[in-house]
């Protein structure tokens, strides 16, 4: 049990714990949706629209994604608007800073680009490591 209260399925025994919440660390956002419910979620996705629709399957407590260069009308970061509209709290790394699809360089190379207001409550801030925001930590 998170300190959300929420069960995080997809959670190993023993895996770690950021925010307070289980960590999930996935290279596709689309691995999320039936385990992800109540988790942060480091992904090596893209930022765009459909990851932010699998996100929102998901149920995840955050969302982190890559900014893939941001693109043509902020297509790179697209979910972040989209998950702040239902309260999800969501925040990309630069891509100049992680592999795309690699979600463990997302998680020890990342740099925050773009941070939602939610994931702004929770702390994240812009140009912070993403590992020492998250802090991640063995759970138990």
């Amino acid at each position: 049990m998170s300190a959300t209260g929420i069960t995080c399925p997809g959670a190993a025994a023993g895996g770690l714990v950021a925010l307070g919440s289980p960590l999930l660390v996935l290279d596709s956002i689309t691995e999320a949706v039936g385990r992800g419910a109540g988790c942060v979620v480091v992904s090596g996705s893209h930022g765009g629209l459909s990851a932010g629709r699998f996100a929102l399957d998901a149920g995840v407590r955050l969302a982190v994604f890559n900014d893939a260069g941001v693109g043509k009308d902020d297509a790179g970061i697209a979910a972040l608007p989209l998950l702040q509209a239902q309260g999800i709290a969501a925040v990309s790394v630069s891509h100049l800073s992680a592999r795309i699809g690699e979600a463990r360089s997302t998680l020890d190379d990342g740099v925050v680009s773009h941070a939602n207001a939610a994931a702004t409550a929770l702390g994240a801030q812009v140009g912070a490591r993403l590992s020492d925001w998250l802090g991640p930590e063995p759970a138990g």
